[in-house]
């Protein structure tokens, strides 16, 4: 990924007010589609402005033979759990990632109940103290078991984002359905949601029609959905991600590229997990790293062809990236088009591919 610069050195600006839109509320998906594959589909053709309005089910009518789609195959782990302090206040805590000691990184509210030395139980067996409470509003824990992932198990319930409405919780089908079929490796505290579209029976279509299925890997993390909060995107730092891609996915993902043939990325995350992993020849190298890239306007893509991907939130980097890939102008007439043609938006929400 490279980054245009002014002939001073300077970054672009993009106040965050050029990347809002009108969104009117009841076009938040609440549910998923009945079928994962009968959402809308909205095909954009960036070269010729030609949109097409369809359902996902059809995607196969868009690809080439030869194209090779990237899709994220983090599992989202039950990672919200509640706990009460020793006074017997509730505290409400995400689980983000191990830091490599005893410890666990954590989003956790109400902040005055978490400071450091707070004990929270949880369950009836297992608990946690505050070792650190940091500016950012996260926390370091140490836990008094063993196998936190286990605990999560029992006790942790599907991390649905805020805008998802479930004030008695997640509901039976969201632990299925706020998972792709293809989830293989725990990790993410939110879903890859473009890839919840497909379903097998796609999948399978896809390849009998001559489109490669390739899998990369990035544990979704805050920094995916956390709002911006700088009033410039150019102020904005991207939490980083755990990223891998095997040697395989990294040689089918080159040699799509030797031979011409296009590289579909399935989301933003794949986006990111693909254009992190890029040296400056646009080879995909393979291991795993930390993503921290931000994507947006002015970044030129080295290896993402084109783009499955669902409609995100005013203002957020998740809009960035789709402006930096399609424009910031076109990509905004698109999304009030799609508001105006009442397409639902977000994680439930329906889909865009744009190539």
């Amino acid at each position: 990924m490279q980054s245009v610069v002014y002939s001073d050195g300077a970054e672009p600006r993009w106040p965050l007010s050029d990347f809002e839109f009108d969104l009117p509320p009841d076009l938040i998906a609440q549910e998923p589609a009945s079928d994962r594959a009968a959402a809308r589909l909205l095909v954009w053709d960036r070269r010729s402005g030609e949109r097409t309005h369809t359902r996902v089910h059809e995607l196969t009518h868009f690809l080439r033979a030869g194209d090779v789609l990237v899709f994220n195959d983090t599992k989202v782990v039950p990672a919200r759990i509640y706990g009460r302090t020793t006074t017997g206040a509730a505290v409400e805590l995400l689980l983000i990632r191990p830091n490599g000691d005893e410890t666990w990184q954590c989003l956790g509210r109400p902040r005055k109940r978490l400071q450091p030395g707070a004990h929270v139980s949880i369950g009836k067996h297992a608990g946690a103290v505050v070792r650190t409470a940091h500016p950012t509003g996260r926390y370091d824990l140490a836990f008094d078991v063993a196998d936190v992932s286990g605990l999560l198990q029992r006790h942790g319930e599907v991390p649905l984002p805020p805008y998802i409405k479930r004030p008695d919780g997640p509901l039976p089908f969201d632990r299925e359905r706020y998972q792709t079929v293809f989830a293989a490796r725990p990790g993410a505290v939110a879903a890859p949601t473009a890839g919840l579209h497909f379903t097998p029976a796609l999948l399978d279509e896809l390849r009998q029609r001559g489109a490669e299925i390739v899998f990369v890997t990035l544990h979704v993390g805050p920094g995916t959905f956390l709002p911006v909060h700088a009033g410039d995107l150019s102020d904005h730092h991207m939490d980083a991600e755990w990223c891998e891609i095997s040697a395989t996915s990294a040689e089918r993902i080159n040699s799509a590229r030797r031979d011409g043939r296009r590289v579909v990325a399935v989301g933003t995350t794949t986006t990111r997990a693909l254009e992190s992993s890029a040296d400056s020849d646009g080879r995909v190298v393979a291991g795993n790293r930390w993503a921290d890239r931000f994507i947006r306007p002015g970044d030129h893509f080295q290896v993402a062809d084109a783009l499955f991907t669902n409609f995100h939130l005013p203002g957020s980097t998740l809009l960035a990236l789709v402006s930096a890939f399609a424009g910031r102008e076109p990509t905004l007439a698109v999304y009030r088009e799609a508001v105006t043609l009442r397409y639902r938006f977000y994680s439930y929400g329906d889909a865009m591919f744009i190539q």
